[in-house]
């Protein structure tokens, strides 16, 4: 199928890709291209000894390391980083980890202008995006900006062979809602389109062999192929009410990141069917067939992803005032937004209940 488009706009940044099993032993390389030498590694508190091992096998180009990255990126940890950076002298990030981690970096990098490579450890796309999602006082906001996009990213499927199996199941699903708001975004263009499609397809065909084999490289490859695509499709386009709610609920109620846009996913997208069902057909048909919400949904369950809101965290009594926030700003979507609607949404990711529409 042809996703031509009469007029357009597309945009694409200058990022360096590469893929493989056991590319990052050639991390240190990589620094040199760019000209570095002082690196700052960054990961999670639980990838800190990944952080360290990094670290010992770049030697010299090693600056420090900084393992307090946290998820929806708190403004105070990325300011405590940001201090440690110039404390010693750092020329360039490099972020081993998934969302939390990449996230971190990106943030010291919109304050310090620090030149970003990242080793993905998940599915969370963001990598390839210059968009960076930060939390203060309970409200996660997002910004765009070149200082934000990685220079380099490395993907080595050996990272993510160890992935536990929901882990790897959440997150991929995270970067499937990239692809699949993309598709109906005001920004879309053909190239975004076919990428988006593409990204799905690569999840859908390769994400039932990791988890019937969480071992299988060739999979694990092809499930980062298909978060690069769904990644780089979010750095074209903009988002609508899935990312909106997804926000809302880790921002301001603290659900975890891809968990939430597990179960979030199928339910957004059959609310936004009912205005677009021929711009999300495509949906339909990477994940089984028939309407797009009802696939994404049977696909989780499927896969064996979570799928009910009150099962990550969420308590009922929080459910009119995750509607009330959702709300509160205007902001554009292909199907009309009321508080009425995103509160039977809501009830129904909260149930666990399959989409309504």
């Amino acid at each position: 199928m042809s996703f031509f488009q009469k007029e357009f706009v597309a945009n694409s940044a200058a990022v360096r890709v590469r893929f493989g099993p056991g590319v990052r032993h050639d991390l240190g390389a990589e620094i040199d291209r760019i000209g570095a030498t002082r690196a700052l590694i960054l990961s999670t508190p639980q990838q800190a000894e990944s952080a360290l091992t990094f670290a010992e096998t770049l030697g010299g180009r090693a600056a420090g390391v900084f393992s307090g990255a946290a998820m929806h990126t708190p403004v105070e940890v990325s300011e405590n980083a940001v201090d440690h950076a110039r404390e010693i002298d750092a020329d360039i990030i490099v972020a081993v980890g998934g969302g939390s981690t990449t996230g971190l970096g990106k943030a010291i990098a919109y304050r310090t202008d620090l030149p970003q490579i990242v080793v993905p450890t998940t599915y969370a796309g963001s990598e390839a995006t210059p968009i960076l999602g930060q939390t203060e006082q309970g409200r996660k906001t997002t910004l765009t900006d070149p200082r934000v996009q990685p220079e380099i990213i490395l993907y080595d499927a050996e990272l993510v062979a160890t992935l536990p199996v929901g882990m790897t199941v959440t997150s991929a699903l995270n970067a499937v809602a990239h692809a699949a708001e993309a598709l109906y975004a005001r920004e879309r263009n053909p190239l975004s389109s076919a990428l988006a499609v593409e990204g799905m397809q690569a999840f859908a065909a390769a994400l039932p062999k990791v988890v019937a084999n969480p071992a299988d490289l060739d999979a694990r490859g092809e499930t980062l192929y298909g978060a690069w695509l769904c990644g780089t499709v979010l750095g074209q386009v903009g988002m609508a009410l899935h990312h909106k709610l997804c926000h809302t609920l880790g921002g301001s109620f603290g659900l975890p990141h891809a968990e939430t846009h597990a179960i979030v996913l199928p339910h957004a997208i059959a609310f936004n069917e009912t205005a677009v069902p021929d711009l999300l057909a495509p949906v339909g048909a990477a994940f089984g067939g028939g309407p797009a919400g009802a696939a994404l949904h049977r696909f989780a369950t499927k896969m064996g992803a979570p799928l009910s809101l009150k099962d990550i965290g969420l308590a009922e009594a929080d459910l009119d005032r995750a509607a009330e926030i959702a709300t509160q700003n205007a902001y554009w979507n292909p199907a009309g937004i009321d508080r009425d609607g995103i509160r039977r949404l809501l009830d129904a990711a909260f149930h666990g209940r399959a989409p309504e529409r």
